[in-house]
């Protein structure tokens, strides 16, 4: 298998890492996939990373068609909608990479294309926007992580992208146990974005206090009990996948970032997945639950629900 056309399906915080590292090779097609004014607008201005412009290829899903490798960096409330592009860009011998948060993206997927398609893979790249465009430091970056659901693991396509890949400066491993890096990344953004988003504080918080150590140790509890109950054995890729990108204390991971943008938020694939799968197997989440809860109200408070400053106030009591 020798990967030549490269289609990214998302050109934010992840997708910038992946078009940074791949337009390096010059023997590819790398091209992001987008249409309607979006497709125009990066025709037009590029990608603006680490304080320099990409122009990749802007192709429409027809376009891209049969693409050897499809690079999904989207967010996660933008899959659903995603779909049909992803089935346009997808032939018969395509393979997907879906480098989103969470643990279901690529059931998701497989849904529309069939899972014969998934490479299972994740990202770590503690990547923030900034007025001239996204911004990561590559030295830092622990990088992406790809394997086979089941065997054999060091498979044609896990070999190809490991070629492809070898190329450029991006960091990347292969893995045997995939499933167990994707819940342990999983853990370390619920454990360490959610309370941080509630708080509004650098991840500094987590060192500085004991209180935000609770909440984060009730998250991780939560989730590690429906791991195991899963069959998920985090202790596989604990001693070499238990920790994220080094950052500084001030830095805000992206629950935050979508609040401090008036963005809404991942919180319905981080604890609202946590909650749905807890109930299914009957493992209780009130840590999840509150987080949950909380950003939704975070996410209210963004669109204006809590605006009193009119003049006609109805009058309200505590209940």
């Amino acid at each position: 298998m020798d990967i030549k056309k490269v289609a990214v399906l998302g050109a934010g915080a992840v997708g910038s890492y992946v078009i940074w590292g791949l337009s390096a090779r010059r023997d590819i097609e790398l091209g992001v996939v987008a249409d309607g004014p979006r497709g125009e607008r990066l025709a037009k201005d590029g990608c603006a990373i680490n304080g320099k412009i990409y122009r990749p290829a802007v192709w429409t899903p027809q376009e891209a068609h049969d693409a050897d490798l499809l690079i999904v960096c989207l967010k996660y409330g933008a899959l659903p909608g995603a779909l049909d592009s992803i089935k346009a860009v997808t032939g018969p011998h395509t393979t997907i990479m879906s480098l989103m948060n969470g643990v279901d993206s690529e059931d998701i997927i497989a849904s529309a294309v069939g899972g014969e398609h998934l490479l299972y893979s994740l990202i770590k790249v503690a990547s923030h926007k900034e007025a001239d465009g996204f911004h990561f430091d590559p030295a830092t970056t622990v990088g992406i992580i790809f394997g086979e659901k089941e065997p054999p693991c060091d498979s044609p396509r896990v070999k190809a992208v490991e070629a492809l890949f070898g190329g450029t400066e991006l960091h990347f491993r292969a893995t045997d146990c995939i499933r167990e890096e994707m819940w342990s990344k999983f853990r370390l953004n619920v454990c360490n974005n959610l309370p941080q988003a509630i708080l509004g504080a650098g991840v500094g918080c987590y060192r500085d206090s004991v209180h935000m150590k609770v909440v984060s140790d009730g998250l991780r509890r939560e989730l590690e009990a429906i791991a195991a109950a899963k069959g998920i054995d985090m202790q596989k890729v604990d001693a070499v996948s238990g920790k994220g990108c080094a950052v500084k204390p001030s830095a805000r991971y992206s629950t935050l970032q979508d609040l401090d943008a008036g963005r809404h938020t991942e919180i319905d694939m981080f604890s609202g997945t946590l909650i749905r799968m807890g109930k299914e197997l009957g493992i209780p989440t009130p840590y999840n639950e509150f987080a949950y809860h909380m950003i939704k109200a975070l996410e209210e408070k963004s669109d204006g629900k809590f605006d009193y400053s009119g003049p006609n106030q109805e009058m309200t009591w505590a209940k």
